[in-house]
C-alpha cells in the first residue's frame, strides 16, 4: 500500500510554517492518542495504532528541516531502504522518537510513558513509576576572553539532596509499606475534560509519587520527603567558544528524588559579560577603530586589538567613515571545531578638535587646493541637486 503525503498526513500545506506544522501534529495525534481507545475494541485499536504511527511518522520528518528538505525534493524515497539519507534505509523508527515534548503537559505529565511505546499500545501500565527529581538552572558569568579560549570554573549551590538518615527513603530506619492510596502501582487513574471529549489517563500517584510504597514511619530529619537541604562544590570546564545564553548540561547534579527516582539534572547557562571593545556576532568579532583625517587620506598602518594580542593592519589610501576591514582568523573558536572567526573593524575618522589659527589656516590652504575630481561624491550629489531642481522649473 502506497504511502500517503506526509503534508496530507497532519492536514498541512507545503508552505506550513514550523509552528502550524507542530499544531497540526498535536492536533491530528490527540485524536489518535491510545488513552481515547482503552475501551474500543481489536480493530479500533489496530485502526488508531496505524494512524497514530502515521501522523508521527510524518511529524517526525516534517519538524526536521534537513529531513523536510530531503521529503520536499525527493519524497519517500528519500527515506527507502538504501536512499542513503533519513533513517539510513530503515524508514521511520519510532522508538527513536521524543514524544515527551509535545505531550507532556496535556496528559497528565505522563506523556507517552504509561503505555512504553507502540508495543503497549492498548496493553498494561507500568506498576511504578519513580518521579526524577526537579532539574536546577545554574546562571554563570563569564568573560569574552574566557568564552573564546575555555576556561575551568569552581560553583557553588544549593539543592534538596538525598537525606543522609532515612538514605532518601523517607522512612525511619528506611522501612516501607505498600502505599495504599495506589496499591503499589505508583500511577492513578484520571479524567480529563477536553473538547475532543472524556480522555481516561493515569497520573503519578501524589502520596507515594509513583514509587508504589511509602514509608511506615516517616524519618524525623527528613519530615518523609527523604530529601535535605546540602551545598554543592562542582568544577565546570567551559568549552572554548561558548556563546552567550547557551547551556551545559551536567546530569545526576539536580535535586534528590523524593521516590527513590534518579536525581534530576543540572543546567548551567551561560552569560557573557559586555566588552569594552568587542561585540560578539557568533563567531566574528566587531569592534571600531578612530583613525586620523590624515591617516584616512594618506593610507597607513593601525594597531588593532585582539583576543590574542596587539596586531597591525593596513588602512587603505582614501579610506572613507564607516568602511570594514577583515581581519581573518582573529575571531572565535567554533564551538563545533569548525574553523574560527574574524574581527571586522569598522573604521571611523575622527574630525580634529581646537586647531590653532595657524592649522585652520593651513587647513584652509589645502581645502583651496582641491578641486571636483578630489570629491567624487560631492561632485556626483551636486550633479544630481542640479537636474532636481532643473527638473522642477522645466
Amino acid at each position: 500500500m502506497a504511502k500517503r503525503d506526509y503534508y496530507e498526513v497532519l492536514g498541512v500545506d507545503k508552505g506550513a510554517s514550523e509552528g502550524d506544522i507542530k499544531k497540526a501534529y498535536r492536533k491530528a495525534a490527540m485524536k489518535y492518542h491510545p488513552d481515547k481507545f482503552a475501551n474500543a475494541s481489536d480493530a479500533e485499536k489496530k485502526d488508531a495504532e496505524e494512524k497514530f504511527k502515521e501522523i508521527n511518522e510524518a511529524y517526525q520528518i516534517l519538524s526536521d528541516p534537513q529531513k523536510k528538505q530531503q521529503y520536499d525534493q525527493f519524497g519517500h524515497a528519500a527515506f527507502e531502504a538504501g536512499a542513503g539519507a533519513g533513517f539510513g534505509g530503515g524508514g521511520f523508527n519510532a522508538n527513536g522518537f521524543d514524544f515527551g515534548d509535545i505531550f507532556g503537559d496535556i496528559f497528565g505529565g505522563g506523556g507517552f510513558g504509561d503505555f512504553e511505546g507502540f508495543a503497549g499500545f492498548g496493553g498494561s501500565s507500568r506498576r511504578s513509576y519513580a518521579e526524577p527529581g526537579n532539574d536546577l538552572r545554574y546562571n554563570l558569568e563569564i568573560t569574552l576572553e574566557e568564552a573564546a579560549k575555555g576556561v575551568e570554573k569552581t560553583i557553588k549551590y544549593k539543592r534538596n539532596g538525598q537525606c543522609e538518615h532515612c538514605h532518601g527513603t523517607g522512612g525511619e530506619d528506611s522501612k516501607m509499606k505498600t502505599c495504599p492510596t495506589c496499591n503499589g502501582q505508583g500511577t492513578v487513574k484520571t479524567q480529563q475534560k477536553t473538547i475532543l471529549g472524556i480522555i481516561p489517563s493515569q497520573t503519578v500517584c501524589p502520596d507515594c509519587h509513583g514509587k508504589g510504597e511509602v514509608p511506615e514511619k516517616k524519618c524525623k530529619h527528613c519530615h518523609g520527603t527523604g530529601t535535605a537541604k546540602e551545598t554543592v562544590e562542582k568544577k565546570i570546564n567551559v568549552p572554548a567558544g561558548i556563546d552567550d545564553g547557551q547551556k551545559l548540561k551536567y546530569a545526576g547534579l539536580g535535586e534528590a528524588s523524593q521516590s527513590g527516582g534518579p536525581n534530576g539534572d543540572l543546567y548551567i547557562v551561560i552569560r557573557i559579560k559586555s566588552h569594552d571593545i568587542f561585540v560578539r556576532d557568533r563567531e566574528n568579532l566587531y569592534c571600531e577603530v578612530p583613525i586620523s583625517y590624515s591617516t584616512a587620506v594618506l593610507g597607513g598602518e593601525v594597531e588593532i586589538p585582539t583576543l590574542n594580542g596587539k596586531k597591525t593592519i593596513r588602512v587603505p589610501e582614501g579610506t572613507e567613515s564607516g568602511r570594514l576591514l577583515k581581519v581573518k582568523g582573529e575571531g572565535i573558536k567554533s564551538l563545533r571545531g569548525y574553523g574560527q572567526g574574524d574581527i571586522i573593524v569598522k573604521i571611523t575618522i575622527e574630525t580634529p578638535k581646537k586647531l590653532t589659527d595657524k592649522q585652520k589656516e593651513l587647513l584652509q590652504k589645502f581645502e583651496e587646493s582641491l578641486n571636483e575630481k578630489n570629491y567624487e561624491q560631492k561632485s556626483s550629489f551636486m550633479k544630481k541637486v542640479k537636474k532636481f531642481f532643473k527638473d522642477i522649473i522645466d
